[in-house]
Order: structure tokens, then sequence, then C-alpha cells
């Protein structure tokens, strides 16, 4: 179908200083937890974006000298010339479909705590550095040479980007990790020369900056500032001094590039930031500058994107979270194909891949970072193999995703599930506070294989073993999805710890089943550590208990540091009035109390309740894999078997629709025996190196 016409507007070209967008769809840029150490992988993922058509596509974070850097994580480095070549492959790669390349320089000044380099910080006023790990570690203050060392070190990086085929340049001054913006703010520039004191004085440093961009790359590249919208605190770069800023530098880039003031704010999970979220911050700066303006805010709706545009308040529609979910997303608005839009749910999966050190990936789009390392690709499927035909058992996210790829793939699917809801666990979990965006999980694959013809679900249909084998399928994979347990068992207590039965003992599965108790002073243990505690204790409260959160932990739902959110749940669930009991356990539940007991003391106390709900581990739902695997279901006629998903190891959602997508794509492909199951880069030994003896 064509696309509707007041779409438009985001395919109208746009100049940026001496380049022009094809188009309004700009991706950000955005970590993705591969930086220097697989820029293969790195490449590929945005040769995709560019495949799907976007306007702008950014690199990540590139850090510009040794003197600033900030191991453990691993962002992209341009210490020397050395480096342009992955980046000159990554900027060939964004330009491959008519996109401009733009990359992003940093120097993080006091976040840089330089574990790797070995070097003394510099920061534009010393002192700790601020990371989230807080490193032991002093930065030293810029004097007069180091800061023109440091203009020095930003022209050769503009050189470097130049010489490796980048259109633009982003200079980082955003979310308080970026040292533009440590010179702009008063929190973390004290200084009493011409760089500190006034707005002007402060922003000297950037004047200086931009001047030499435009003088090293002969005007030839186009300038981006990020910036943040507002830096929270009494001394803070405020939204106002934003502004004033602004006004006073309307020409200094060629795009202002704006985002909210800690990573945390501008990049919050659904739960707690509804899309477009920053549009009071960033409405109005439109008219104080010539040039255009992009900003973020997990656009997923065209018709929000066109309003951005049409009311004046962004020319370009940033987007880092939405163009993992779907890089082909703006091809799919241009084609008209809204219904196949893989929309972004929010949950931060990805950022945890940055926060982890790993390799990120997204719960929506199981092919991200997967590009070059297994050959996936987001949208198109590979031929089938031999067989014909394949069961799944389970319309979980796992199946749902296991029959969507094998579907694609050309497979004949069946999809058989036990009640009348396809979604499993996100058809449950949709219902809690905050979280209706994950049921897309469910939505989105639904929605693809209605329109299937070789797909054919069938619900409310439990099936036996012997069911299995008489299905005629070739291939078999369950994905019946886990259960939470209804014991104490997870990380602390690896065994049940005495409990009186005459304690009501609620799981997770209870609640989201409606069966959660009202009026009640409830206990809920959390050794899971994501949002599934914190999520249960906003709906307990709603139902009128009072509640006591219960973590050996330090500190409430500590896993969520890697999604961005811990603090906001923190602060979510003292202003509801939980009571918040860290480090601490349950050692043995009474018929009307737990005692408790401190996990670095073994001090006991007690704490009288009425119910209790643990939030602890999962057991795989295995038992029909184990029964049809105990039959000859070869001589069924049965090729493979396999038990996928939270049926065999419970994790994530994003685990769960990996698996199913992993499962798809090993159909009919040969045994590969102890090789691996990805391609990975080794570092090259550098000429003329040695062993040590």
């Amino acid at each position: 179908m064509p696309r509707d016409s007041r779409h438009d507007i985001l395919f109208t070209p746009l100049q940026i200083g001496p380049k022009t967008a094809k188009n309004r769809f700009y991706q950000v840029p955005h970590c993705n937890g591969g930086g220097y150490r697989d820029p293969s992988a790195v490449v590929e993922m945005r040769r995709t974006k560019a495949e799907g058509g976007w306007g702008v596509i950014f690199t990540e974070q590139t850090e510009i000298h040794p003197t600033s850097e900030i191991t453990p994580f691993i962002e992209q480095h341009l210490w020397e010339d050395k480096d342009i070549p992955a980046l000159a492959r990554m900027a060939e790669a964004m330009k491959s479909h008519g996109a401009l390349a733009g990359i992003q320089l940093a120097y993080s000044g006091i976040n840089g705590p330089n574990l790797y380099s070995r070097e003394v910080p510099l920061a534009v006023t010393g002192g700790p550095i601020l990371t989230f790990t807080s490193d032991p570690v002093q930065a030293r203050t810029m004097d007069k040479q180091d800061i023109r060392d440091l203009r020095r070190w930003f022209r050769n990086a503009f050189r470097r980007s130049q010489q490796a085929g980048f259109d633009l340049i982003c200079l980082y001054g955003a979310h308080g990790f970026g040292i533009l913006q440590h010179f702009l703010s008063r929190a973390t520039n004290h200084r009493t020369d011409e760089y500190g004191g006034s707005l002007e004085n402060r922003g000297r440093f950037l004047r200086e900056v931009v001047e030499d961009l435009r003088e090293t790359t002969r005007g030839e590249l186009a300038v981006s500032l990020r910036m943040s919208l507002h830096e929270a605190g009494a001394y803070g770069f405020s939204n106002a001094e934003l502004r004033d800023f602004i006004a006073m530098h309307g020409e200094l880039p060629d795009i202002w590039d704006l985002a909210h003031g800690t990573w945390e704010n501008c990049s919050g999970t659904s739960r707690f930031k509804p899309e477009g979220a920053q549009e009071d911050l960033i409405r109005g700066i439109r008219e104080l500058t010539p040039k255009p303006v992009v900003g973020v805010g997990r656009f997923t709706s065209p018709d929000a994107m066109v309003r951005q545009i049409r009311s004046g308040v962004l020319d370009f529609i940033g987007a880092a979270r939405p163009s993992i979910a779907d890089p082909f997303l703006p091809l799919k608005v241009e084609e008209g194909r809204y219904e196949d839009i893989r929309e972004c749910i929010g949950c931060n999966i990805c950022v945890s891949g940055d926060m982890t050190q790993g390799i990120s990936r997204c719960t929506q789009n199981t092919a991200f970072m997967e590009e070059w390392r297994k050959g996936w690709h987001p949208d198109r499927a590979r031929p089938r193999g031999a067989s014909e035909s394949v069961l799944i058992v389970g319309a979980g996210p796992t199946g749902l995703e296991a029959a969507l790829q094998a579907a694609k793939r050309g497979y004949k699917v069946t999809l058989a599930e036990a009640t009348t809801t396809l979604g499993g666990r996100v058809a449950k979990e949709r219902a809690l506070p905050g979280l209706s965006a994950w049921g897309r999980v469910a939505d989105f694959r639904t929605g693809q294989m209605a329109v299937m013809p070789n797909v054919e679900i069938y619900r409310d249909s439990p099936l036996t073993a012997e069911d299995i084998l008489a299905m005629g399928a070739d291939h078999v994979a369950i994905a019946t999805g886990a259960s939470w347990r209804r014991d104490a068992v997870a990380r602390l207590h690896l065994h049940p710890i005495p409990t009186d039965p005459a304690m009501a003992v609620y799981t997770p599965d209870d609640l989201m089943a409606g069966l959660a108790p009202s009026g009640q002073t409830v206990a809920l243990y959390d050794d899971d550590h994501f949002y599934m505690g914190s999520v249960l204790a906003e709906l307990l409260v709603a139902k009128g208990n009072r509640v006591h959160f219960i973590t050996p932990a330090v500190k409430v739902a500590e896993w969520t540091d890697n999604t961005l959110e811990q603090g906001t749940i923190m602060r979510r669930l003292l202003e509801i009035g939980v009571e918040i009991h860290l480090s601490k356990a349950p050692e043995a539940i009474g018929a009307t109390e737990l005692t408790l007991g401190c996990t670095w003391t073994g001090r006991q106390t007690a704490l009288p309740c009425e119910a209790v709900v643990h939030v602890t581990s999962r057991s795989p739902n295995d038992g029909l894999f184990h029964a049809a695997r105990a039959l000859d279901w070869r001589e069924a006629g049965i090729r493979s078997l396999h038990l996928i998903g939270d049926a065999a190891a419970p994790g994530p959602i994003a685990w769960a629709t990996y698996a199913g997508r992993a499962w798809a794509e090993g159909l009919d492909q040969p045994d590969r025996g102890d090789a691996l199951a990805f391609r990975r880069e080794i570092t090259a030994l550098e000429p003329g190196a040695s062993l040590l003896p």
C-alpha cells in the first residue's frame, strides 16, 4: 500500500551545513558493546541501517586520545592513524545507500578513569572521577598548555575523521559525559580564568574547537553539537542556560543535537518514559537558531514524528533505540508498510550490552549485532533447507520468534499453544504497571504470521508427547516456558528454607493471574534483581497492601543499573511508601512472621507479615520435552527435537526471542562440531612483536 501522504514531510531532504540529508530520519550516536573489539560486527550493523533507509547514521562515542578513556566500557578509538582503516570501512558502509556518515568524537575529562592507558586524567576542574563505578581516581585540573594540547588532539581527530570519509562530526557535550559539557556546566567548571565564570567564558573552549574543526576540514564537513537539554542541580547546565547559549551562538554548528541531561533521563525505559518525553524541554529552541534541530524520544509512530516537525519542535527525528529495534523503520514508512514496523519496547536491554561490556542485543530485533557474526538479517531470511515442516509447542516469545523466522525461511509451520492467549510470559507481564509496551513483542509476531499462508496456529491445544510424534513434523521445538518458584531458592539460598504452611506464599505467576493479596502486610523477597520485584511491589501497593521489599543486595533491583533505571525504581518505591530492607534475606518463614538475616553479620530480626511473595528464580517447564525424548521420535520421522528458550534456561525476554531465532536459523544446517557458532576478530600482533620468555 502507498504511504500516507501526511508522512511525506519525513522524506524531504534538508541541508546540514555543506551536506544534504536525503530524509529526516537521523540515527543519533549510540553504543553497542562492540567498539574497538568487534569492528566488523559494528560495521555490518551500521550498513544494515543504511540499507534500511536512514538519512543520517552516526557511530558510537569515539575516544580521541588515550588521556581520556572509559575502560571497562568498550568504545571506539581514534587515537592514532592506525585506527583510521576500521572507521573508514564503517563510513563506507554508512554511505552505501545514500546516508550521510557521522562520527561522534568524545573527550571524557572528569568521566575518564584511564584504567587501560594509565594516563593521568585531565579535567576542566580536577576532582574525583565521576563514573558509574566510583573509580578511586582523581583528575588533574587542566592548565593552559593542557587546553592547547586538547585542541590539538581534537584537530588530529578531525583530520582523521575526514580521512576516514565521514560527512559529519558530532562534538559530544551531553549526558554529563563530554568535556564540552564540563566546560559549560558550573557543576564541573570552577575555573576563574577566561574559560570559567560567565556563560560566554564557559563557552569559549567549545567555540574554539568548532573554529578548529572548520579550519582543519576546510569547511567540507558538517558540524553537529550534541548538548544536554537540562543538567539537574543548583550548578548544572540548565535548560534556561542552554537556551541562552543557543541564542548567543545560534549559527555555531550546522545542526543542534539535543538530548536530556543524563543518559538515564535521555534513554529512560518505557516503564517510566513515554514516547516523545523530551518535548517540553526542547519546544521553542528551534526559534532561537537558523540551524536545524534534532532530538530524540524513542519515536516509533510516524504520526508523532510528523507532529514534531510540523509543529516546529524538531527538523530531524533522532533515534537510537528505535533504529536498533527496526533498522528498516524509514523504508517501511516510505513504502507504507506500517504493519511491518518492529517497534521498540523501551526495555533497554540494548543498553545493558554496553554496560556489561558484552555484545548488545535487542528484544525485538534478534539480528542486532549478529549481522556479521552470524550472518543474520533483521528482515531477510535465508532459504529453507532440505526438510519442509516444523512444529513449535508453546507460543511465548521464544515460540513466536521461532515460528516467525521458520515461516520466513519457507517452512510449513505449526504452532501449538496450550492456552487461549498467545504471548506466554509477555501476555502476562504486559498487564503489569508500566509494562504495556512489552506487549509489542507478541503483537508484532502474531501480526506478521496472521497473513502468512504457511503458518497454522492452534490455541487451547495442549499436546502430549504422543501427540507430538503423531503430528508428522520434520523438526520439533519445545518452547513451554518456565514457572516462578514458590520458595527462596535463587542466588543466596541454594536450597529451600524452613517455611510454615500457615503462611500465605505467592509467586509472580500468582499475582499475574490475579491472585494478589489485598489490604495486608506483605513481605516481598527479591533475589532476582531485575524489574519484576519492583513492578510487583507497585502492584501490591495499588491493591492496598503495606509492602516490605527485602533483598540480599545493597540496592533495589541492582541489575537495572544496566538498563539505566535503578535510581528511578528506588525513587518510585520510596515515593509510594514501600519499606526497603537491603542486605537482608529470609532465613525462615513462620506462620505470622519472617526471620530476616543480615547478609553481612548474620544478625537476625523478626518481621511480622501476613503474606510472602517470592521473586527468586524460575523452573523450566521441560516435562513435555523429556517425555517426548523418551519415545522413539526418530522412528516417527522427526529429524530434530529441541528444548528452547525459558524451557531450557530461563532468562530475560531478549534471551527468549534470541533462542527462537537461533533455533530457526539452525534448521537443516550441518553439524558444526566444535567450530564456533559465530565469527570473531582477533587482535593482530604488531610487526616485530615477540612473546615474553
